[in-house]
Order: C-alpha cells, then sequence, then structure tokens
C-alpha cells in the first residue's frame, strides 16, 4: 500500500521566499533534522517562519507531510542560487535526528519507504538519492553520517525500491562513479597543533590554522565552494569558529568556537 502523504503545503504568497523558482527535479536529497520535532511540527515551523530555509517533506515514526510542492525548488542544500541541489532536488527531512533512539529509526525506516516510493513514482533508480553533504559539504544527515550507515541506508532504499518493482539497476559508468567517491572519502590522518585558538585582536594566523582548517574540510565542516582552495586562509576569524562551534554541537562539546585539547582529540578521533 502506498504510504499516504499529508499535505500541508505553504501558502502562495511566501513562494517567492520558501520556493520561488519551477523546477523540474532530477534528484532526492536526504536530510537529518538538528533537533527532535515532529513532522507537524517541521513543516508548520518552515511555513510560518520569515527566513527562506525550506524543504519538501518531513518524515517522523508516523506519518510524512509535504510542505512545498513538487514542481517548485526548495533551499534545503545551501548551494546557492542556481545550485542543482537547490534547484532540482526534492527535500526529504528525517524528523527525531537530534536524540536519535527508537522515534527516529522509525522515521529514518518510514523515510527510506517513502524516498524508494518517491523514486518508483518518477522511474529513478537509487542512484537518484544524494546526501546533504554531496551538495556544499555540510555534515548532512549528521545521524546517518556520524554511525556511518550511508551506504546501509542507500541500500535499504534499493532493496524496497526492488521490492516496489522499481528501476534498480546501475550503469557501469555509475557504479564506477560511486567507488571513486567512496574511496576518495576515506578519511586520512592530519597533523593537528596543540593549543588554544580562538577569535582575538589581532587574529590568529598561520600554518597551524591552516591544518585545522584542513582537518575541518576533511569532516566536511569547513567548505566554502567557489572560494580560493574553498576558503582555506590560516586565518582564525569568525569563519573557522562557527565551523568549530557547529562541529562541536555535533559531537557533545562545549560549543565556544575555541579549539582546545578536547576538541582536537575528537576531530583526531574521527580522522584516524
Amino acid at each position: 500500500m502506498p504510504i499516504k502523504v499529508v499535505k500541508n503545503l505553504v501558502s502562495k504568497s511566501k513562494y517567492g521566499l520558501k520556493c520561488p523558482n519551477p523546477m523540474k527535479a532530477e534528484y532526492i536529497t536526504i536530510h537529518n533534522t538538528a533537533n527532535d520535532a515532529s513532522a507537524a511540527n517541521e513543516i508548520s515551523y518552515m511555513k510560518n517562519n520569515s527566513n527562506s530555509t525550506s524543504f519538501h517533506f518531513a518524515v517522523d515514526d508516523k506519518q510524512v507531510i509535504q510542505g512545498i510542492p513538487t514542481n517548485r525548488n526548495a533551499w534545503h542544500t545551501g548551494d546557492g542560487t542556481n545550485g542543482p541541489g537547490n534547484r532540482k532536488s526534492i527535500g526529504v527531512e528525517i524528523c527525531y535526528s537530534e536524540s536519535g533512539g527508537s522515534r527516529y529509526k522509525a522515521a529514518e525506516k518510514l523515510a527510506i519507504k517513502f524516498v524508494a516510493q518517491l523514486l518508483k513514482e518518477r522511474g529513478w533508480s537509487a542512484d537518484r538519492v544524494r546526501k546533504h553533504q554531496d551538495w556544499n559539504g555540510k555534515y548532512c544527515p549528521h545521524r546517518i553520517l556520524s554511525e556511518g550507515r550511508w551506504n546501509q541506508v542507500k541500500a535499504a532504499i534499493e532493496k524496497e525500491l526492488k521490492a516496489l518493482g522499481g528501476k534498480t539497476s546501475k550503469s557501469k559508468t555509475s557504479a564506477a562513479k560511486e567507488k571513486t567517491t567512496n574511496s576518495s572519502n576515506k578519511k586520512t590522518s592530519y597533523a593537528l597543533p596543540s593549543g588554544i585558538f580562538k577569535v582575538k585582536s589581532p587574529m590568529m594566523r598561520g600554518e597551524k590554522v591552516t591544518q585545522i582548517q584542513k582537518a575541518l574540510a576533511a569532516l566536511y565542516f569547513y567548505p566554502d565552494k567557489g572560494s580560493k582552495n574553498n576558503g582555506i586562509d590560516g586565518v582564525y576569524g569568525p569563519k573557522t569558529a562557527d565551523a568549530i562551534r557547529r562541529f562541536q554541537l555535533m559531537h557533545g562539546l562545549s560549543a565556544d568556537g575555541i579549539y582546545g585539547s578536547k576538541t582536537k582529540e575528537r576531530i583526531e578521533a574521527l580522522l584516524r
């Protein structure tokens, strides 16, 4: 039986803010939410706030709710006004992602089934599924990535799609590309400096800061695509402090934006 989608669409008066462009989707992008709200609350908040961030579907342990029409773009991947993530992909948020547990597991299971349904409806294979990280480097879907389960989730979607009688075959080119991508994503060791690094005047700068920025970039917390060297400039300014703060939030550290021994140890552990 198809998964029922509850529609609670954004008002057309907000199209200019939330979904200004017609869209012919080519991909599906999976996200983990940054909180433990239900799908109803996620969609309600997205619809009614005054910022542009938007997404098409929220999935919790009980239901799928749609907030943006799939023939309109949504601002959910951070890859710019004309980026393919924002302009050509359907955004699916998996709820209860902050704390995990049984509700999250149920939400992820329903999301996997729902994504397979979207693929079947469009005649797509699982090759069309992307993670937020693929578009702008952000560490999202954070729970799936931190648990090292992205390939497992993709395989589960493929299995569901096959059960629905959908398109599941991969071209040799696609499979080779995925193999190359997975190989290039393997973590390598980084020499990280000791000491305390924070925003101050004059700003801290030099090779040690560059080492920190490169390690953050390897973990997808320091992207600035389109800038020279992805924004790695050897300056410990607000941008680097914000990347550290986001990393700390994600990994249970005091989120003060200051690089110190505990942050260093956690980064090193993830890059081994």
